[in-house]
Order: C-alpha cells, then structure tokens, then sequence
C-alpha cells in the first residue's frame, strides 16, 4: 500500500534558516512540501517542490492569501517560521481546521506573551521562575532611572525593544569604548553603546517600550523544543559557540539538565506548543536564565539532525498523530556542528 502523502505549508522561504529546514522535511519521503515568501526570489523557491508568493505578515490580505493556498492544494499542516506572522495565522485558527490544515503553533493568548519581551519577563517572574533582574520602560527619564537602579556603571546592563525581531534593537551600555578599535578592527555590527549616546538616539525619535536589564556574561545556549500544549515531548541545548549576526554558525548538543528542566516550567506555564526555541544565557553567579522566547521553526533546528534529531519533522509527526520511532527520540549528546553558506544555481 502506497504511503500517502502529507503536504506541508512552510513560510518564510527566504529565512536565513529555510535551506536547512528544507532539507529536514526532504528527509521523510511522504512529504510534499509547499514554500511561501513575501520575496518572489526567496531561496526557499529554488528548494522546496512548490513555491507562491504571498503578501506580507501584516497585509490585509495574508491570511485569505494564505487560506485559498491551503484550500486549493490541501495543505494538512502549515509550519510558520516567520514571528510577525504568528499572531495573525492563530488569530484565525479556526478557519484553518476548517479546512482540515493544521496550524503548528501555539495558542494566540500564549503567542502575545511570548512574543513580547517585557511580558514575558514580568510573566515568568508571576509565575516564581527566575529570570534577569530587569525594568520595563517607556521614557526616556525611566530608561536612565533603570540604567542606574540596575547598577550601572559598575554592573554591565543591556536593552532591547519589547518586541522586536532576532537581535533587531539590542545593545550592551558600556563607558569605556574605544571607539577607533571598533572602526578600523571590527566588521560594523557590534552591540555595545555608550549611555551618551544611547540616550542621544533614544531622544530623536519616538520613545519605545524597552527591556532594561542585567547582562549576563557567561555561555550562551540556543534550545530547541518540541511541546504539544504545554508537555514538553524534547528539549535540545545547543551551546551557541560563534555567532555572526544573531545566527549560530558553529556549536555543540550538549545535555545541560538544568536548562532542560527550566525550559519545561516555562513550556508549562506558557502553555506552549509545536517547535519552541527558548534563549537562555549563564548569569554571573553560574545560573543559566532566559533572554527571549521563539516561538516557532528556529533557523538552526537542522544542526539537530546530526545529533539524530529531525525536530521539524517530529512536530509534524506529533500534530498529526503519525507514528514516531524510539530511534528517532535518541539524541546523540556531545554532537558539535559548524555551518556554511551554500549555493542554489537556477
């Protein structure tokens, strides 16, 4: 008997992650798998075996651009790896499972908590997890009392907007700048800023909702779960050992339990559900807390699969109740990885 076939909606085609996560989905023969992107040239165009144009997250024709694709080509799951569209796709859920399409990904009321930096925070810390000591701000008066009520100078203290995308908006206060170094040693995207001139920019323009912070020093881990509403079914640290831009270039699997444990109470209290990538960074003190929440496809969940671990697959697996092999839940502990650009010719 002829395996049927699941057919796949993936947006965000053109993500710096999509060839990866492509080449994940490819690896299970039944699927057929569907790429989206606002970008009529997304590289996802080139991978998947169907490709569409679509409008933008916030256009106000995405979502029935986005039905009547899963309509006419009988979309059983659609996997979002885009955060502005989030919201929008879980706001119209129903609609979707109407349809008989499957939308993998969390509930619209978890959504808007994860999504959103400073709720998050004061969230969590409701909830009796530990988290950065952190302000939230919406003055520039506010912003410069949090800075000092944090401890700096003589503490380190970073910011980022509220909601923002990838490393978009953040920065780390710093006094001692040598500002030449940076200019003639050092590509232009670095993340430190003097308080002069962060409040200089801050004051131009209309003021923002900021995160205020703690820095936290020490390792950084980038963790891959997979969550069936509020159950945590897997849950991968990825020790995130060189970055370019936000993105993890090189790391390393590694079973941390603490952080295993910690990213299950918040999977719990959020409710959360489908892939889930949780940041969480080592404090001065040694404990690993959180920076942000991902609440979908992170564009490094294909490193998994060296580690035996096909997470996207496995989701899709899971929301449609399709059997899932013991093999394919070993995760091979210790693996390391290192990525690479690749080229599509076309």
């Amino acid at each position: 008997m002829q395996e049927r076939t699941i057919n796949i909606l993936m947006t965000g085609g053109g993500a710096p992650g999509a060839a990866g996560i492509i080449d994940c989905l490819k690896k299970e023969k039944s699927f057929n798998i569907y790429v989206v992107d606002a970008d009529s040239e997304a590289i996802g165009k080139y991978l998947g075996h169907q490709f569409k144009k679509v409008p933008k997250a916030y256009d106000s024709d995405f979502i029935d651009e986005m039905l009547s694709i899963c309509s006419e080509n009988k979309i059983d799951v659609i996997l979002p790896l885009v955060t502005k569209e989030l919201l929008p796709l879980a706001l119209r859920r129903k609609e979707f499972e109407t349809l008989g399409t499957k939308l993998l990904c969390s509930s619209f009321s978890s959504l808007q908590i994860a999504n959103n930096k400073s709720r998050l925070y004061e969230f969590l810390q409701w909830r009796g997890l530990k988290v950065p000591e952190f302000r939230v701000t919406e003055t520039i008066q506010q912003f410069k009392e949090a800075v000092k009520e944090l401890g700096y100078p003589e503490k380190q203290v970073c910011f980022k907007p509220s909601v923002s995308n990838g490393s978009r908006g953040f920065r780390i206060l710093c006094e001692n700048i040598n500002e030449l170094d940076l200019l003639f040693n050092h590509k232009p995207n670095t993340t430190l800023l003097s308080l002069e001139n962060a409040v200089r920019i801050l004051s131009s323009g209309l003021f923002p909702e900021l995160l205020v912070s703690e820095f936290l020093p020490g390792e950084e881990y980038s963790v891959d779960c997979l969550a069936n509403l509020g159950e945590s079914i897997l849950i991968i640290p990825r020790l995130r050992n060189k970055m370019i831009n936000g993105i993890s270039v090189q790391g390393e699997v590694k079973e941390e339990k603490s952080i295993i444990s910690y990213c299950q109470k918040i999977i719990k209290d959020l409710q959360l559900h489908g892939n889930i990538g949780i940041q969480v960074k080592q404090s001065i003190d040694g404990t690993f807390l959180i920076l942000e929440i991902n609440p979908r496809v992170q564009g490094t969940i294909s490193a998994n699969y060296g580690a035996g671990i096909n997470m996207p697959v496995l989701a899709i697996k899971k929301e449609l109740n399709l059997p899932i092999e013991p093999e394919e839940m070993k995760v091979k502990w210790g693996t390391k990885f290192s990525r690479h650009w690749s080229e599509v010719f076309y």
